[in-house]
C-alpha cells in the first residue's frame, strides 16, 4: 500500500460534486472517501424534490446490489468457522433447494453462487412477506424457476442466487439474514447508519428516488421501497456513504474492525477478491471479473474491486484500490447518475490514486463494419425474450418482458451500432437507458451455447 501521504483540497471536491449532480440532473447526492486512513464526506442537492429536503452526509440511500457484498461476508464467516464448505453442494446445507434442472441442483455450490455462475437467474419477483420465514420462502418458491444455462458454463448475474445464500447464512446461524448481518458485521464496525429494513429508515433522512416524467424532468418516484423484505440478502441494505467507505475499509485492514476486533481474518479478505471468473459483459458494471462476492476491475493493471446498485430511482457505487488504501462511494437518488459517477470518479480516482477509469460506454463515431447474421434469432431467459435481426437494414434489438414479467415495462426497441463483431451498443432503448448507450455483448458458452448479454445476464440463443 502507498504510503504517500496526499494534500486533499475538500473545498474543490465539494465544488465538482455540486457542479457535476447538475449538470446531470442528479436531484440529490452523497459522497465519501477513504484516504491515508481517513474518511471525508460531502453532500450536495436535495432528497426529494418534493419536499426540498436538504442532502447532508448522515443521509442514508437504497444501495441496491451492494447489498451482496454484505451477504458475502456473513457467508464467508461461516466458511471460516468450518459451518460451511464453498465446495459442497448447497442441497447438503439446504436440503429444500431445488432448480428445474436435479442435475444443476446437485452441483451448485455457495462458490457458484458468490461468483454468479451457478447459471440460476436473476429476475424473479415474488413477495413472500414480512415475517422472519420471508427468505424461506422465497427459496421454496424459486424451486421452479429457469435457468440462464447450466453450473459453472458462464458468468449470469443472479439475484436468486444472494437470496439463497441469505438463506444458508439464515439456517447456519439461527437468525434471520437481518439480524445475522446486524450483529456479525454492521455492529463490530460501528455501522449505526446502516440498516436492511424500510422502518429502521425512518430516524434517519432518507433519500427518495426520482424517475424521469414524460417531459425528461426527475420526479419522486411513485413509491420509496418496491423491495419485499425475502430480497434483503441481495437487493436491500441503506445506509450513508461514509458508512458504506467504513465496509470497505474493514477489507483493506484485513477484516479488522475498529476496536481491534475481527469480522474476517486477512486471508478470507484477500480469497474474497480472488477473481473466480471472467466476464463477458465489462461495461454494464464494469466488472473485469468476479470474486467471491465482489466485483473486480482492471485499471491498467492496477487490481480494485467494488460493487454498484440500484434501487427505485437510486443508485451506487463503490470502488476500491487496494494498493493505494483508497475506497470511494457515490450514492445518488435519480438522473444521468452513471454520468455523473463516469465524470466524477474518473478526476476523483486519478487524484487520490493515479488511476485512469475507462470513458462511458459509446460507440466509435465511425463504427466498424459488423455483419449481425451470425448473432441473428430469439434468446431468452426467465421473463425476458430478446429478438436480434434487421430492421431496414440496420442491426436491431427488441427486449420483451414476458412470464412473470409482463407489464413490467413496455418493450425495448433498439438499433445496435457496432463496437466489434460481438459487442454493440444499444441506442433508443427507452427511458431506463435514456442517459447513456446500452450494452449488448454476445458470447459463446463453454458447452457451446450461444447467448446475449443484457444487464450481465446471459440469455442463451433459442431460436
Amino acid at each position: 500500500m502507498s504510503q504517500t501521504t496526499r494534500t486533499l483540497d475538500l473545498a474543490h471536491w465539494q465544488h465538482r460534486l455540486d457542479t457535476l449532480r447538475a449538470t446531470h440532473d442528479v436531484p440529490g447526492a452523497t459522497l465519501a472517501f477513504l484516504v491515508d486512513g481517513e474518511v471525508h464526506e460531502r453532500a450536495s442537492g436535495v432528497l426529494s424534490r418534493a419536499t426540498g429536503v436538504e442532502a447532508t452526509t448522515d443521509s442514508v440511500f437504497q444501495l441496491g446490489s451492494i447489498a451482496k457484498v454484505y451477504t458475502a461476508a456473513l457467508v464467508m464467516q461461516l466458511v471460516e468457522s468450518g459451518a460451511l464448505d464453498l465446495d459442497v453442494p448447497v442441497v447438503k446445507v439446504l436440503p429444500e433447494f431445488a432448480t428445474v434442472d436435479p442435475a444443476a441442483t446437485e452441483v451448485i455450490t455457495p462458490r457458484l453462487l458468490l461468483s454468479h455462475t451457478s447459471g440460476l437467474t436473476c429476475d424473479f419477483h415474488i413477495d413472500t412477506g414480512r415475517g422472519d420465514d420471508a427468505i424461506a420462502k422465497y427459496v421454496e418458491a424459486a424451486k421452479g424457476v429457469a435457468m440462464d444455462c447450466p453450473p459453472g458454463t458462464a458468468v449470469s448475474y443472479s439475484g436468486i442466487g444472494y437470496v439463497v445464500l441469505g438463506r444458508i447464512v439464515e439456517v447456519l446461524t439461527g437468525l434471520t439474514w437481518d439480524r445475522a448481518l446486524r450483529e456479525r458485521v454492521l455492529a463490530p464496525l460501528g455501522l449505526a447508519h446502516t440498516m436492511t429494513l424500510p422502518e429502521e429508515a425512518l430516524p434517519f433522512r432518507a433519500a427518495m428516488g426520482h424517475l424521469a416524467g414524460e417531459d425528461g424532468t426527475q420526479l419522486p418516484a411513485p413509491v420509496w421501497d418496491m423491495m419485499p423484505r425475502a430480497a434483503g440478502p441481495g437487493a436491500r441494505v441503506l445506509a450513508t456513504a461514509g458508512d458504506v467507505v467504513r465496509y470497505a475499509k474493514a477489507h483493506l485492514d484485513g477484516g479488522l474492525a475498529p476496536d481491534g476486533s475481527r469480522i474476517l481474518r486477512p486471508e478470507t479478505v484477500t480469497a474474497m477478491r480472488a477473481r473466480q471468473t471472467d466476464v463477458p459483459d465489462k461495461w454494464t458494471v464494469s466488472a473485469d471479473g468476479w470474486g467471491l462476492g465482489w466485483t473486480l476491475y482492471d485499471w491498467d493493471g492496477v487490481p480494485g474491486y467494488g460493487h454498484d446498485g440500484a434501487a427505485t430511482g437510486q443508485y451506487a457505487f463503490l470502488r476500491v484500490v487496494p494498493t493505494e488504501g483508497v475506497a470511494v462511494a457515490l450514492l445518488t437518488n435519480g438522473g444521468s447518475s452513471r454520468l455523473l459517477y463516469a465524470d466524477l470518479l474518473r478526476e476523483l480516482m486519478a487524484e487520490l490514486a493515479g488511476i485512469t477509469m475507462p470513458a462511458p460506454f459509446a460507440p466509435a463515431a465511425r463504427p466498424p463494419a459488423v455483419d449481425i447474421t451470425p448473432w441473428a434469432g430469439t434468446y431468452k431467459r426467465e421473463g425476458v425474450v430478446i429478438t436480434v435481426g434487421e430492421r431496414n437494414g440496420t442491426p436491431h434489438l427488441t427486449y420483451a418482458f414476458v412470464d412473470g414479467m409482463v407489464g413490467y415495462s413496455p418493450d425495448l426497441e433498439m438499433e445496435l451500432v457496432p463496437l466489434s463483431d460481438t459487442v454493440f451498443a444499444g441506442a433508443g432503448g427507452g427511458a431506463s437507458f435514456a442517459e447513456d448507450w446500452m450494452p449488448v455483448v454476445f458470447a459463446t458458452l463453454s458447452d457451446g451455447t450461444r447467448c446475449a448479454y443484457i444487464g450481465m445476464r446471459a440469455a442463451p440463443k433459442v431460436a
